[in-house]
């Protein structure tokens, strides 16, 4: 594969893995108003999923698409994925940003809550794009050629749907971009322990807590929260993510969930985007994983970036949103590589 990622250089005025990261959550800048279009996946247990299709005036069956996810306590809303989904629309790609279970336009959808191991909700995603991508053109000879984009969790649940399974994944799957992934959930959730990221631990189990309750006020039936309240994203996940997703324990959902075992397999082209100081993620769990890494893997560590951030310095880019681009410029690629080009 040609290589992507040119040299990231971070802003002067977001030095650092920590300023980087904050700036993901902090400045978001203004997003514009939701366009897409709600669609469900109906999923085998009777949950539903909800995705956001977003179609270009003139997009046509066989032109290419995008299906992009957001991270732990996040939704389709994401400032990144509405920015993205912006600049590819405009560059006449289609573009579905799916809702995790119970999350944002599906909140009250589903009875089970998502968590970074659910590849089989990722497969009957994947599914309803490519066939909502040949709506009254069954029979197409060349169907639309699907990227697919994760972050963070959802980029951990890319690499594994991809490597677990590969023969399932279809040929629609073109390329895959997964971005800060936690591929080894164990390790990353210790690093939540250290002292200066017990903020964050403090914010995604408060995020979690109050997710849960509002689908609890939605449906009755939704998996209840543990009493007492968990106390850090390790006992949230042990006591309420593990019992409630088909695990023993949270060591159990760790080990089965985490993508760092089904690297090796995977056949689909796929770009995987780190940063050295990401804070929440440590690079030398991506680094170890390297002798382990599929042909089809290539993967870049920037020296800075943080977890999400990558706010750069001005260069050949609009602006200084560096993920924003490099995310346009392979999907942009994949059109150029499409039979309808």
């Amino acid at each position: 594969m040609k290589r992507l990622f040119d040299q990231f250089r971070p802003a002067w005025w977001l030095p650092g893995g920590h300023a980087q990261t904050l700036s993901a959550a902090y400045w978001k800048g203004a997003l514009a108003p939701e366009r897409g279009v709600p669609r469900a996946i109906e999923l085998p247990d009777g949950d539903q999923l909800v995705a956001m299709d977003d179609r270009p005036m003139g997009w046509a069956a066989g032109q290419p698409a995008v299906l992009m996810m957001h991270g732990l306590g996040g939704c389709a809303r994401n400032p990144l994925l509405v920015r993205v989904t912006g600049l590819l629309v405009q560059r006449g790609i289609r573009v579905f940003r799916l809702n995790l279970r119970s999350c944002g336009a599906g909140s009250g959808q589903a009875r089970l809550p998502y968590h970074a191991g659910r590849s089989d909700d990722l497969h009957a995603a994947v599914e309803a794009v490519d066939r909502w991508c040949r709506e009254n053109h069954s029979s197409l000879d060349s169907p639309s050629p699907l990227m697919l984009f994760g972050m963070s969790l959802s980029g951990n649940l890319l690499l594994k749907y991809l490597g677990e399974n590969p023969q399932r994944v279809p040929p629609v799957v073109r390329w895959a971009l997964a971005v800060n992934p936690p591929i080894d959930l164990a390790r990353s959730v210790r690093t939540l322990e250290h002292r200066w990221n017990r903020g964050y631990d403090r914010h995604f189990t408060g995020t979690l807590i109050e997710h849960v309750r509002k689908q609890g006020t939605l449906r009755p039936d939704f998996a209840p929260l543990p009493n007492p309240l968990p106390q850090s994203l390790y006992d949230f996940d042990d006591r309420y993510t593990a019992p409630h997703g088909g695990y023993v324990s949270a060591a159990d959902y760790y080990s089965a969930a985490s993508a760092c075992t089904h690297l090796s397999r995977i056949q689909t082209p796929t770009y995987l985007l780190t940063a050295a100081d990401d804070p929440l993620v440590p690079v030398e769990m991506i680094r170890e994983q390297v002798s382990q890494m599929s042909p089809a893997i290539q993967l870049t560590i920037t020296s800075g970036g943080g977890h999400l951030g990558y706010v750069g310095r001005q260069s050949g880019d609009p602006n200084c949103r560096w993920l924003d681009w490099r995310i346009v410029e392979l999907a942009e690629r994949l059109w150029g590589n499409s039979s309808m080009s």
